[in-house]
């Protein structure tokens, strides 16, 4: 979205038309509405900036739920914006530590500033974007905060509690942007850190932060959503948890399970294929939390450095999949693919960890055919390759 398309769509005509035409979910769909609003003889900013609107909300849906039929949204922000459940939790933090006024710097479409002024906190949300600070001005409206276009290094602090950071991690834009090395995130990160040491403040970045570069006196928080694994926030200040320096948070429809601990935990000692696989959720893995989850399962890695746990136990947990192990097959397609059609496999989960091998590629080859299902786990173990045939527990 460009700044005419911004200007037709931020009217009273513009919005309700927008709210008229509804969600739009396929090309035909689109289409369609383009052919439709324009013999209506509105202009072309205007159409676009209401049939890319609809789509957007319909894609939104996923993270604001009913909140997005009255949100407005670029692809670029919607992308990068917070899930509302997650900004929900981050808010929490900063209530629960008495804090009462923050300053969200960075706020994009305004995720996390929803979840700030949904629990009654006082919010300066702010965005160096024009466009994107004007939609966050609008879906916060309702919410009371406050929003500035300007730069994050330009705000005055004074009278802030708490901070909330979100560098942008991506090229400028609003369609299609590219990943940015951590020395080209803006702001940059040593303002970001120097930001967190005087203030508390929590500081979104990507799941694959280099742990390098991740101060040694703030609170890691790796955070995954139904399987994928989303952000990585650190907490500074009243914020971070005393004794926490690392944590997994693993939300699985809309339960959230945290696993803490002072540092990264050492893995369990490696044994031989049980009667269940376990695979540790990515959070997990990212938080370096394995060896916590193993002795919790009874249960040992497969091979060094393969996040893969194997145990006799029948045990599971939040932190991970787990599957019954039926039998070891052979490592080679052919033999693969006859030993799975014998057994009636017509639908097959591929898993690896830890070998060549390329499922996509994999899976015509195997020429599945039958009424069952079942896992199929190609890794590598102390004792070398293995397939390992399973059922989801």
């Amino acid at each position: 979205m460009d700044m005419p398309e911004l200007r037709a769509l931020l009217t009273p005509a513009g919005l309700r038309l927008l709210d008229e035409l509804g969600p739009l979910t396929g090309a035909a769909e689109v289409a369609t509405a383009v052919t439709r609003l324009r013999r209506a003889g509105h202009s072309p900013d205007l159409v676009s900036a209401v049939v890319g609107q609809a789509r957007l909300r319909t894609r939104a849906t996923a993270k604001f739920g009913d909140l997005a039929e009255r949100m407005l949204f670029t692809r670029a922000g919607l992308e990068q914006a917070t899930r509302l459940e997650v900004a929900a939790l981050h808010a929490g933090r900063f209530r629960d530590a008495g804090l009462t006024h923050v300053a969200d710097l960075g706020c994009g479409i305004g995720g996390d500033a929803l979840g700030l002024s949904g629990l009654g906190l006082d919010v300066l949300a702010v965005d160096a974007d024009e466009v994107t600070a004007a939609l966050a001005a609008y879906n916060l409206a309702a919410a009371g905060a406050e929003v500035r276009h300007a730069r994050a290094e330009d705000i005055d602090l004074s009278g802030i509690d708490a901070a909330w950071l979100d560098p942008a991690r991506r090229t400028a834009g609003h369609d299609e942007t590219r990943r940015v090395t951590a020395s080209d995130y803006t702001p940059a990160l040593d303002w970001v850190f120097a930001v967190a040491r005087t203030l508390p403040a929590g500081i979104k970045l990507g799941p694959g932060f280099d742990r390098t570069e991740i101060p040694d006196d703030l609170e890691a928080q790796w955070i995954s959503v139904d399987g994928a694994t989303i952000e990585l926030v650190l907490w500074s200040g009243s914020l971070a948890r005393a004794d926490v320096r690392r944590a997994a948070l693993v939300i699985r429809s809309g339960a959230a399970h945290e696993l803490t601990a002072p540092a990264d935990t050492a893995d369990a000692e490696v044994r031989g294929l049980g009667a269940f696989v376990h695979e540790p959720d990515g959070a997990v893995i990212r938080a370096r939390l394995i060896g916590d989850v193993a002795r919790a399962l009874e249960a040992g890695m497969l091979a060094p450095g393969i996040a893969y746990l194997t145990s006799d136990a029948a045990l599971t947990s939040p932190f991970v999949q787990s599957f019954r192990v039926r039998e070891e097959l052979p490592f080679e397609t052919k033999a693969l693919s006859r030993a799975l059609r014998e057994r009636g496999i017509g639908r097959l989960e591929i898993k690896k960890r830890g070998v060549d091998a390329d499922p996509a590629t994999l899976r015509p080859r195997l020429k599945l055919a039958g009424p069952e299902q079942a896992t199929l786990i190609l890794t590598r173990t102390a004792s070398g390759r293995r397939a390992i045939l399973a059922d989801r527990v």
